[in-house]
């Protein structure tokens, strides 16, 4: 592990890059003074080689500690480490956040220099840690992106080739397709098996029964999704984070904003959303639990400035970030099911004539009855 001297100056080293960060998005003409992009400019998790998790010296308690970005990140990292002793998980970011956006901490810097492991979803997701995680590795911290398995078998939506891609290319919510999940679920149980030999029959056996789950969970959302009559078959949301779910399940998406939130909507992108729902007769909006639902409320009154409607749906959609801890939407397969159940009672309430499909008994958690009975408004 580092010395509490190195610790110190790594720590000083990743507030420095953040305040230089900061500085430099104060400019007053920040589109003329930044670089070009390049492949060098986003922060990429290198596969963990045998030499790497050998080479991990174990604390004086023994306790191996690991900090996760995302509350996705966190989720799949409790559920592969449950029954495992002398591990402790911390998470960063809680239920609403939005990772675009979210810059780190002093307490977060401090406690992912503190880390045996750092484990983010990648894809520049978390956009404010790039710098912060190239320190940590050149550190000696373990940095493991959930996105690598995914971007390594071409699974991901935007370009293929790691060493030429641009900054912001890909589309990074790939966790929105449950087989996504399934691929980065054993990548990572294999990880933490060749880190902990001793517990390795846990993590592939929770791994094992997860990925289960996740093939349940997908076939669940696919019956349900799939009965939406195809021409109607339309998801309207502030950002555009649903690429993969609509490739997942065969639904097309309209956002009024790009990847990131970082994109401010302007009138036009307002104005081309109206003009595509209208167009198309889309009966429902949705709003995302971890972005303010300013613009679709403004796109919701513009449709009907034109003498069109549509109403918004019936609760926020999860987007970059889960639920509460202790709820059903606050786990990945709650996160998933409880967007199923939105869209379709939403479309529903519309006046689209659609069945949902019983939940499989043998899924956990179980939806809530609040969730499952919904009365439209």
């Amino acid at each position: 592990m580092p010395t509490q001297n190195t610790q110190l100056l790594v720590m000083l080293f990743i507030m420095a890059a953040l305040l230089s960060a900061c500085a430099a998005g104060s400019s007053a003409n920040p589109a003329n003074d930044a670089p070009e992009a390049d492949s060098n400019a986003i922060f990429q998790a290198a596969p963990l080689s045998p030499e790497d998790l050998q080479a991990r010296e174990v604390r004086e308690d023994a306790v191996f500690r690991i900090v996760t970005t995302t509350t996705q990140a966190t989720d799949l990292t409790s559920i592969l480490a449950e029954g495992v002793e002398d591990l402790e998980i911390s998470a960063l970011m809680g239920a609403g956040v939005d990772p675009h956006l979210y810059q780190p901490t002093e307490s977060d810097v401090e406690a992912m220099n503190q880390a045996d492991m750092v484990i983010y979803s990648g894809l520049h997701l978390e956009g404010q840690f790039d710098a912060v995680f190239e320190a940590l590795s050149a550190q000696g911290v373990l940095i493991y992106s959930l996105s690598r398995p995914v971007k390594e078998a071409g699974f991901v939506i935007g370009a293929f080739d790691v060493e030429t891609e641009q900054l912001g290319a890909d589309d990074p919510h790939f966790w929105f397709d449950p087989r996504n999940w399934e691929l980065t679920t054993q990548d990572l149980a294999e990880t933490f098996a060749a880190l902990d030999s001793e517990n390795a029959e846990i993590y592939l056996g929770n791994a094992e029964v997860y990925s289960a789950q996740l093939q349940s969970l997908y076939d669940w959302a696919d019956s349900g999704m799939g009965g939406v009559p195809g021409g109607q078959r339309y998801l309207v949301t502030s950002h555009d984070a649903f690429q993969y779910f609509g490739a997942a399940f065969g639904w097309r998406m309209a956002a009024i904003q790009g990847l990131s939130t970082e994109d401010e909507a302007g009138v036009g992108d307002i104005q081309n959303t109206v003009d595509f729902v209208i167009d198309n007769n889309i009966p429902v909006l949705f709003v995302e639990s971890s972005i303010p639902p300013d613009t679709i409320e403004a796109v919701q009154e513009a449709i009907e400035a034109e003498g069109g409607s549509a109403r918004v749906g019936v609760r926020e959609l999860y987007s970059d970030a889960m639920g509460e801890p202790g709820t059903f939407g606050g786990t990945y397969t709650g996160m998933i099911a409880e967007n199923v159940y939105t869209i379709l009672q939403s479309y529903r309430c519309a006046g689209v004539d659609l069945t949902i499909p019983e939940w499989p008994t043998d899924l956990q958690p179980t939806p809530p009855d609040d969730l499952i009975n919904v009365a439209c408004e």
